[in-house]
């Protein structure tokens, strides 16, 4: 579980095991990555911030309004023309990049080029969930295999925006939407073999 998005603190989360095997291998997975598990990880405010927020992240009231928030949000992006994965989920809307950039083939990475025109439009910082995260090389063929979904992550902070700010997100889906066919594509500059999503480096494709 992530605390930062369940628990409403702004570092850590949950490991929780019930095969004392599994968990006896993540131990020393630790071990070599992080140090011994009684180093303690986080720091003593930082756990007692989570002890709260996990009872204040149960509240209905809270609850309520942090879907509310991004079922808010997904509509008025529905209603811009462009789906969403349904229904809304707790912390964020999944943008369906592939329908708003169809021209774009999987290889030119139509999720990130919808997360950099997110950016430019309103200066709104998305995630890429395709082709960029999960395509891969088969590794008898070498042919490139691509995943089925090209999404943009928009991740919501818990408390923090109003729904003036929900309505400019989906002003700018909106000024996307009528020149999405002038979007291009990108190509990777620099990725490294594992985790490239993180550190990749892109530039347009001309």
């Amino acid at each position: 579980m992530s605390a930062k998005k369940d628990a409403i603190v702004n570092i850590g989360g949950l490991l929780c095991l019930n095969d004392a095997t599994i968990f006896q291998n993540i131990k020393n997975e630790l071990i070599l990555r992080e140090g011994f598990p009684t180093y303690g990880g986080l720091a003593g405010r930082d756990l007692d911030a989570m002890a709260v927020g996990l009872y204040e992240g149960l509240q209905e009231d809270y609850l309520e309004y942090r879907l509310g928030q991004t079922r808010y949000l997904a509509q008025g992006i529905n209603d811009c023309g462009i789906p969403t994965i349904q229904p809304a989920g707790g912390h964020a809307v999944y943008v369906d990049a592939a329908t708003v950039l169809p021209h774009i083939p999987q290889g030119e990475f139509p999720g990130q080029a919808l997360a950099v025109e997110l950016f430019r439009e309103g200066a709104i910082r998305g995630c890429e969930i395709g082709s960029v995260m999960f395509a891969h090389p088969d590794p008898d063929s070498g042919v490139m295999i691509y995943p089925k979904l090209e999404l943009l992550r928009l991740a919501i902070p818990r408390r923090t925006y109003t729904q003036s700010h929900m309505d400019f997100v989906i002003d700018s889906f909106a000024s996307i939407k009528v020149r999405a066919k002038t979007i291009r594509g990108y190509k990777f500059q620099y990725a490294p073999a594992l985790l490239r999503h993180f550190t990749a480096r892109f530039e347009p494709i001309k």
